[in-house]
């Protein structure tokens, strides 16, 4: 994806280098559509400089500084010398994470997906988290919950959120549940404890991952997984509600899980 608008002041650009002169460089800005903007000899590195090409080449891939935009003459001063390595990095990493939105875009709604739908809901993703990248980020951490309040069509929030959770690699997501736990016997409440150990797993959950098992209010509890992605942490916790409902229905009791928490209670 590329912008067709122009850059502001200020901004840092991701270009590559297509021709330098002696008096500056001229660079293609990657992240738009037909920009291309000059960094004067001034700008291209602290101090004198005595040949222009000791510090650039043709075809390197640079940050700059966007100094200043004249529409008018299609002109965009740039600097290469005041970005320093940490914005550099940061914006190369950015750049690279659109990259892969774009392709994940594609996966989505195909190679055939028309120029207005693309646009459509690129600019829904934008609006919403600033990139593409944090918008499939989201989905694959929270799901459609994350872009319910977007203007995208359901079919389009099942595509997002599909190919995010199959290609987006995150640190750590949590998922919650909720579980009722009830039981008719005279000693129901050591059923129910008995059913909490083991949601608790026994000392038997992987390093990588943390379950919180909490009281909300007679009957339920929540059930919070932290895990390094979506997929772990979704099967710990379907795993935690299978052994717990299989403690409590040996014992005569039942479970009832649900995804969101319908009683007013003390984990409030």
């Amino acid at each position: 994806m590329k912008y067709t608008g122009w850059p502001d002041p200020g901004d840092l650009v991701v270009g590559r280098i297509d021709e330098i002169e002696d008096f500056g460089v001229f660079v293609d800005l990657l992240e738009y559509t037909d920009r291309r903007g000059l960094v004067h000899i001034s700008e291209v590195a602290s101090g004198w400089i005595k040949n222009i090409r000791d510090h650039v080449g043709t075809g390197e891939t640079v940050v700059c500084k966007v100094l200043d935009v004249d529409q008018s003459t299609q002109q965009i001063d740039l600097s290469l010398k005041d970005v320093n390595d940490h914005q550099r990095s940061e914006k190369i990493q950015e750049w690279k994470n659109e990259q892969k939105a774009d392709k994940w875009m594609t996966l989505a709604f195909g190679e055939d997906v028309s120029d207005e739908q693309y646009g459509t809901v690129a600019n829904e993703l934008l609006g919403a988290f600033g990139t593409l990248y944090e918008g499939f980020e989201q989905a694959a951490i929270r799901g459609r919950e994350a872009l319910v309040d977007t203007d995208l069509t359901d079919e389009e929030i099942d595509a997002i959120v599909e190919t995010a959770r199959a290609n987006v690699s995150v640190p750590y997501v949590t998922v919650t549940g909720y579980i009722h736990l009830e039981s008719p016997n005279p000693d129901g409440v050591d059923d129910i404890r008995a059913a909490l150990e083991t949601a608790a797993g026994n000392g038997e959950i992987g390093e990588e991952t943390e379950l919180d098992v909490t009281y909300v209010g007679a009957p339920e509890y929540r059930i919070k997984v932290r895990a390094p992605s979506y997929k772990l942490a979704e099967d710990e916790l379907t795993a935690t509600v299978d052994r717990t409902q299989s403690v409590i229905e040996d014992r005569g009791g039942t479970a009832q899980f649900h995804r969101e928490q319908q009683t007013e209670g003390e984990g409030n």
